[in-house]
């Protein structure tokens, strides 16, 4: 296993263990963390591994943060209208 897919499951690992974890604003702040954290690893999986394997890690992120993911929608969404 390359070092970039070593990093993108030890993001997965720490994105469930932060998921469980008690938050009083619904995880947000740990979501940005995690996205800041995620984008970096993904285009390093991406350039280290193929696009094949980015897109994986794209939507394996994209499962865990999904509400970020259904909000962005939304918003992109409202501005086309």
């Amino acid at each position: 296993m390359t070092l970039s897919l070593t990093l993108a499951a030890l993001w997965a690992l720490a994105a469930n263990f932060l998921g469980m974890l008690p938050s009083r604003d619904n995880h947000w702040r740990r979501a940005y963390g995690l996205i800041l954290i995620g984008l970096p690893i993904l285009g390093y999986v991406t350039y280290e591994n193929g696009l094949w394997w980015g897109l994986g890690v794209l939507c394996a992120g994209m499962s865990v943060l999904r509400w970020p993911v259904i909000y962005l929608m939304r918003w992109l969404r409202r501005g086309l209208r």
